[in-house]
C-alpha cells in the first residue's frame, strides 16, 4: 500500500476544512426569539438568543461612530483600520495570526460603514476559549505591521482606481458629495488616493480608542452559551478597550438642490442615482413608509417603478427605491440605468410615479399584497447564528427595543391605507428629487 506522509500544516489544514464544512452545514437554527438582556459583571451589556442544538456561538459587535469619525484629511481611515486588525496582534504577525485562527476553526470579520465599525466571529463551542483569546487579541492588541499595512493599502488604493472606471461607485460618490460636502457622509469610506497613501501606523494606533471604544459597543450573541457563561467571558473579550464618552457627532445639512447633475461617461447607457431627504429610523412614520416603498421601487417585479419603466416602456431592466436611515440624516434613494437617449423620459417616468403615490396613496389590494410579503418574508432574515447575531445588533444601534422582533410584524400589519396616504404626502417629494447620471445622456441638460 502506497503512503503519503502529510505535513503538520497539511494535517490542521484538513482538519479545519472538514470543521468548516460542518459550520457552514449545521449552521441552521430554528427561529428562535427569546432575547436575553446580559449584563457582565463589569457592566458590559448584550443580547444573547441561546441555541444549544448546534455547537456554534457567534458573536456580533458594532462600534457607532465608524467613518463619521474620520478628518477629509485621512477618509479612509477607519476601513484600513478594520482591514488591519486581521492582520497580526499580540505575538502573532499576519501569517502566525491567520494559522491560529485555521487552527481552531474561526471566522472573524472586521469591516467599516459610515456609522459603524463592525465585528464578527463564529467559533466552535468547544473551542471557544482559545477562539475568543485570539479575538480578544484582533481587537486589543492589533499589531499594524510595516508590511501588512503596506499590502492593506495597496488594496485599498487599487479599488479607489478601480472605482473611478465604475459607471455605477461614480455616481454614488458624486450623489453623495453634493447632498453632503462638508460632512464624512459625503466622502467615500474607500478613501482618497492621497489620504490613503498617507495613512501611518502611528495614525492607526491614535484611532484604536476612538473606533473600538466601549461606549458606543453594542454586542450580540447567539449559539451554545448561556447568560450566566456570557457575562464574565464580555469582561475578558472587551474590558480591555477605551471607555472614555465621545462627543456627539452634528447632523449635517442636505446640500443638493432638485434636478440633475450630468457626470461625462463615455458608455452606451448611463447610469442614474435619485433621492431627496427621507425618514429617521425612529420615525413614527418609517413603518408605514418601508410598507409604502415595497409599493413604489422595494418590491422588485412587483413594484410600480418595475411595471413603469421596464414592463410597460422598456426603458430599462432594472429601477429600485429604498430608504436608506443613517446615524446622522435620513434619505429616501434609488436608481436605474438606462440606455442614453432613454435617460431623460427615464426620469419623467420616475418622478410622475413619486407623485401619482404621493397624491393617490395606494389600494387595498396593492397594500395587502405588500404586508403579506413583508411578514412572510422577515423570518427568512435568521437562517443562521450569524443573522440573528447581526439583526440584535443592528436593532440595538437603531434603539429599537428587545421585543422589536417580536413586535415587527405587527407593526407592519397595522399600517392602513389612510397611514400610506398620510405618509406618501409627507416622504415622496418628486420636485425635491435631486438625480445623478453617469454616462451621456441624450437631451438631458444638467443643472
Amino acid at each position: 500500500m502506497n503512503r503519503v506522509k502529510l505535513s503538520a500544516m497539511m494535517v490542521r489544514g484538513l482538519v479545519a476544512g472538514v470543521v468548516a464544512c460542518v459550520v457552514a452545514m449545521t449552521e441552521k437554527p430554528a427561529m428562535a426569539t427569546e432575547i436575553q438582556h446580559v449584563v457582565s459583571p463589569n457592566g458590559i451589556e448584550a443580547w444573547l438568543v441561546e441555541e444549544r442544538a448546534i455547537p456554534i456561538i457567534s458573536i456580533q459587535i458594532g462600534f457607532r461612530g465608524g467613518a463619521s469619525r474620520e478628518s477629509a484629511e485621512q477618509s479612509g481611515l477607519a476601513t484600513l483600520f478594520a482591514g488591519m486588525l486581521e492582520e497580526g496582534a499580540g505575538p502573532y504577525d499576519a501569517a502566525g495570526f491567520a494559522e491560529k485562527v485555521e487552527e481552531v476553526a474561526a471566522r472573524f470579520s472586521f469591516s467599516a460603514d459610515r456609522d459603524a465599525v463592525r465585528v464578527g466571529a463564529s467559533m466552535l463551542a468547544e473551542r471557544r476559549d482559545e477562539s475568543l483569546a485570539l479575538l480578544r487579541l484582533a481587537l486589543t492588541e492589533p499589531r499594524f505591521d510595516a508590511e501588512p499595512l503596506t499590502r492593506v493599502k495597496a488594496q485599498m488604493v487599487s479599488g479607489i482606481r478601480q472605482a473611478e472606471t465604475d459607471p455605477d461607485r461614480i455616481s454614488a460618490k458624486a450623489w453623495f458629495a453634493a447632498a453632503y460636502p462638508d460632512d464624512a457622509y459625503g466622502r467615500s469610506t474607500r478613501g482618497a488616493l492621497e489620504s490613503v497613501e498617507g495613512l501611518t501606523a502611528e495614525d492607526l494606533q491614535s484611532a484604536q480608542s476612538i473606533l473600538l471604544n466601549r461606549s458606543t459597543m453594542k454586542i450580540g450573541v447567539v449559539g451554545a452559551i448561556s447568560a450566566e457563561e456570557l457575562g464574565p467571558i464580555l469582561d475578558e473579550l472587551l474590558g480591555g478597550l477605551a471607555n472614555e464618552p465621545l462627543p456627539a457627532l452634528p447632523s449635517p445639512e442636505f446640500a443638493a438642490d432638485p434636478g440633475v447633475e450630468v457626470v461625462a461617461f463615455d458608455a452606451p447607457q448611463s447610469v442614474v442615482i435619485f433621492g431627496h431627504e427621507g425618514l429617521a429610523r425612529d420615525d413614527e412614520d418609517f413603518i408605514p413608509a418601508y410598507v409604502m416603498n415595497y409599493v413604489l421601487g422595494g418590491g422588485g417585479f412587483a413594484s410600480r417603478l418595475t411595471q413603469e419603466v421596464r414592463e410597460k416602456r422598456g426603458l430599462a431592466y432594472g429601477v429600485y427605491s429604498y430608504l436608506s436611515p443613517l446615524d446622522r440624516a435620513a434619505l429616501y434613494l434609488g436608481g436605474v440605468a438606462t440606455a442614453n437617449e432613454r435617460v431623460a423620459e427615464s426620469i419623467d417616468v420616475i418622478k410622475a410615479e413619486w407623485t401619482r403615490l404621493a397624491e393617490n396613496g395606494l389600494s387595498e389590494e396593492e397594500l395587502d399584497k405588500a404586508k403579506r410579503y413583508l411578514t412572510g418574508a422577515f423570518p427568512l432574515r435568521f437562517d443562521s447564528n450569524g443573522k440573528i447575531a447581526s439583526f440584535l445588533v443592528n436593532a440595538q444601534l437603531d434603539d429599537l427595543g428587545i421585543d422589536y422582533i417580536d413586535k415587527r410584524n405587527g407593526l407592519v400589519e397595522a399600517v392602513t391605507v389612510a397611514d400610506i396616504k398620510r405618509v406618501a404626502k409627507r416622504a415622496l417629494r418628486a420636485d425635491e428629487l435631486f438625480f445623478v447620471v453617469v454616462g451621456k445622456p441624450e437631451g438631458l441638460p444638467s443643472n
